[in-house]
C-alpha cells in the first residue's frame, strides 16, 4: 500500500510545550500520512489551546490515560523533558507502539542503549527528532560540500547563539546535568549531530562548559566543543543563550573557498507564529539571509535551499510502512550523546 491509500498513522503527542506545540503537532497535522489522535498535557491552559488548535484530537492530562487507548495508536511522540524519556519510551514500546523521542534523546548513553534494545526486541521503530538536519542553511551547506564548492574543508565553525538572559522560561532553566539539563545536552545535540552528518565520525573531542545563570545547581548555560573527525576536518561548535552579540551561524573554510552564514533558520519562529508547512513560502529564506561563498573581496550570495522539517515525518512514514530507512537511527543519536557524555566527564 502506498502513502496515498494506506491508513493514517495514528499518533499521540506527549507534552504541549515548545516541542509538542511548535514542532510536532503542526508537522503531524499537515502530513496526510498521519492523524493526530491524542495530545497529553496536564496544564489546563495548554490543554485548552490544544483543543482549540486540534479539535479532532483527544486531550488527556496523563500518559496513563493515553496508554489506556494504546490499541488505537501506532506512534507516540515524546515532547517531554529528557528525564522522562526512558520510562515513557519503555512503556510505549511495551504497548507495541513506535516512538519518536525529541532531543535530548535520554540523560545517559546507557539509557539510550536500553531503549534501543527494547525497541529492537519488540519489533517497533525508535527514532530521535533531529530536525536541524533539515534547516535551510544546513541543507545549503551540505549541497555546497557535495558539489565541491569549497574544495577540501579544513575547519567548520557552527553556532547557536542568542540573547536571552532571562532564560527559556521552562524546565531547561532549572534542570541539572543528571536530569539531562544544560545547553550542551540541548543545543549540543543539534550542533554535534550536524557536524557528524557533514564530516563523519569523531575521533577526538574536547569541550568547555559554564553556568552563568542564577541557579548554581542548574547545568551549563554556555558551551564550546571541538571535534576532530576521521576525515581530518576540525569542527568548533559554540552554544550560548546569553550572547549579547552573536557570531556567524556557519563559518566554513576550505582549500578553494569559504562559506559564512549569519542568522538562524526561520522554520521554528514561523511555526510558533502559526505558519503551517502547507503555507506558501514555508521554509524559504529571504535573499538577505543567504550565506556568502568565495574568498574575501569576491564572495557572492548562495541561494538557500528550502528548509524542510516535514521531511522528518515523511521519511518516518515511509519507514513505518517498510519503504525506507528511519530518518534518524538510534545509533546516530547515541553517537552524539557519547560525545556529550565524554565532554561532561572532563569539562
Amino acid at each position: 500500500m502506498d502513502g496515498a491509500t494506506a491508513a493514517p498513522i495514528r499518533t499521540a503527542v506527549v507534552g504541549f510545550g515548545v516541542s509538542g506545540k511548535v514542532f510536532h503537532a503542526p508537522l503531524i497535522e499537515a502530513d496526510p500520512d498521519y492523524s493526530l489522535d491524542v495530545i497529553v498535557t496536564a496544564d489546563p491552559k495548554r490543554a485548552a489551546e490544544a483543543a482549540r488548535l486540534y479539535p479532532e484530537a483527544r486531550i488527556v492530562p496523563t500518559a496513563e490515560e493515553m496508554f489506556a487507548v494504546a490499541g488505537d495508536l501506532d506512534l507516540v511522540v515524546l515532547g517531554t523533558p529528557p528525564l522522562t524519556h526512558l520510562d515513557l519510551g519503555s512503556t510505549a514500546i511495551g504497548h507495541g507502539l513506535n516512538v519518536v523521542v525529541d532531543k535530548p534523546f535520554v540523560t545517559a548513553v546507557a539509557h539510550g542503549e536500553e531503549l534501543a534494545a527494547r525497541a529492537s526486541d519488540a519489533g517497533v521503530q525508535l527514532t530521535v527528532f533531529q530536525n536541524r538536519r533539515w534547516d535551510a542553511d544546513f541543507l545549503t551547506l551540505r549541497k555546497l560540500l557535495q558539489d565541491g564548492a569549497l574544495g577540501e574543508v579544513r575547519t567548520f565553525e557552527s553556532r547557536f547563539e542568542w540573547w536571552r538572559p532571562e532564560g527559556f522560561g521552562n524546565w531547561r532553566d532549572t534542570a541539572t546535568l543528571v536530569e539531562g539539563g544544560g545547553i550542551l545536552h540541548d543545543l549540543g545535540a543539534h550542533l554535534i549531530d550536524q557536524a557528524i552528518q557533514l564530516f563523519g565520525p569523531v575521533v577526538e573531542s574536547y569541550g568547555e562548559t559554564a553556568n552563568h545563570g542564577p541557579r548554581a545547581e542548574a547545568a551549563d548555560t554556555e558551551a564550546f566543543v571541538s571535534l576532530l573527525h576521521e576525515s581530518g576536518v576540525r569542527s568548533r561548535l559554540w552554544m550560548n543563550g546569553m550572547a549579547a552579540q552573536v557570531g556567524p551561524r556557519f563559518h566554513v573554510l576550505g582549500s578553494k573557498a569559504g562559506y559564512t552564514k549569519w542568522g538562524l533558520d526561520g522554520q521554528e519562529p514561523a511555526l510558533a507564529a502559526g505558519v503551517t508547512p502547507s503555507d506558501a513560502g514555508y521554509g524559504v529564506e529571504p535573499r538577505e539571509s543567504w550565506g556568502l561563498l568565495g574568498v574575501d573581496g569576491s564572495a557572492t550570495p548562495v541561494p538557500a535551499e528550502q528548509g524542510d522539517y516535514p521531511q522528518f515525518y515523511r521519511e518516518l512514514a515511509a519507514s513505518l510502512r517498510g519503504q525506507g530507512p528511519l530518518p534518524v537511527r538510534p545509533s546516530e543519536a547515541l553517537e552524539t550523546l557519547t560525545v556529550i557524555e565524554n565532554i561532561h566527564a572532563f569539562a
